[in-house]
């Protein structure tokens, strides 16, 4: 009886780009990668220090990590970020858009300079990324020997999304909008990039603080949600390591929230 076809391996050491590696959410993410073998390449925008600590963390837990500074609403930067990091680690195999402007309007004080912005950072840069990844990947499958043994070359990128897109309220406008389009990206994105690139989105509840919450305040909201907890970074780095991982995931998004999508919120959590 023929053995079935394995999968195809993972490079021994996969190499990844974490926008806004540098500090919050992005760096939970990056170290987790990196204690998972990954070598990191961190992007940040204007967070020096916070990359510098964050990449000499992650080169402890898999040497090579690095740094990379662009503006996510610049096009220009945008386009040469994953060449940059091409050219300084050889190969790259996966993106995570984590990097988010995060700024505050409604739909009274709603603007197209508001709406650009966000939909630059938080939409256009991702998609490009996606782009910029596929043509990698597709130059190293078209560098490969005619007969050489073995799968083709393979990619992921992960979108950073939103509980919030399932569990609408009137705040931070701009912004969910600019999620919104990068939800409906990933599936375009999965079908376009079919089948070099896999692109899947994973949406978290309240994970992390601010400056907008007290201790106390973050802790109670926290519980509500039907699992009577939201998500913590190392729910969110877990999810985003499985779907770079779990070749069968495209076109999707995972929410890791404790179910707050299933709860309706007047407000955003900020303005409770």
């Amino acid at each position: 009886m023929p053995s079935s076809p394995l999968p195809p391996a993972r490079p021994a050491c996969p190499s990844v780009l974490v926008t806004g590696g540098a500090k919050r959410l992005g760096r939970e993410i990056a170290l987790a990668l990196a204690a998972s073998g990954w070598r990191v390449a961190v992007h940040y925008r204007d967070s020096v220090e916070d990359a510098a600590r964050t990449v000499a963390e992650c080169s402890a837990l898999a040497p090579g990590a690095a740094s990379f500074r662009a503006n996510l609403g610049n096009e220009v930067a945008v386009r040469h970020l994953l060449p940059s990091v091409v050219e300084e680690f050889g190969n790259l195999d996966a993106v995570v858009n984590s990097a988010s402007t995060f700024e505050h309007d409604n739909a009274a004080t709603f603007g197209f300079a508001a709406m650009e912005k966000h939909l630059r950072a938080n939409t256009g840069a991702a998609i490009l990324l996606a782009q910029s990844l596929h043509t990698h990947i597709d130059e190293r499958n078209r560098a490969l020997p005619e007969m050489a043994l073995g799968a083709p070359c393979s990619g992921v990128v992960v979108n950073m999304l939103d509980q919030k897109l399932w569990n609408q309220n009137p705040d931070f406008f701009s912004y969910t909008l600019s999620k919104a389009a990068l939800e409906a990206a990933t599936t375009m994105l999965a079908l376009a990039l079919s089948p070099l690139v896999r692109v899947v989105g994973v949406a978290p509840g309240l994970t992390i603080t601010s400056h907008m919450l007290s201790d106390d305040k973050f802790a109670a909201l926290h519980k509500l949600s039907p699992l009577g907890r939201s998500s913590t970074p190392g729910d969110v780095a877990a999810t985003v390591r499985f779907a770079m991982e779990n070749q069968s995931i495209t076109g999707t998004t995972l929410l890791v929230d404790g179910g707050q999508h299933l709860m309706r919120f007047e407000r955003d959590f900020s303005l409770m």
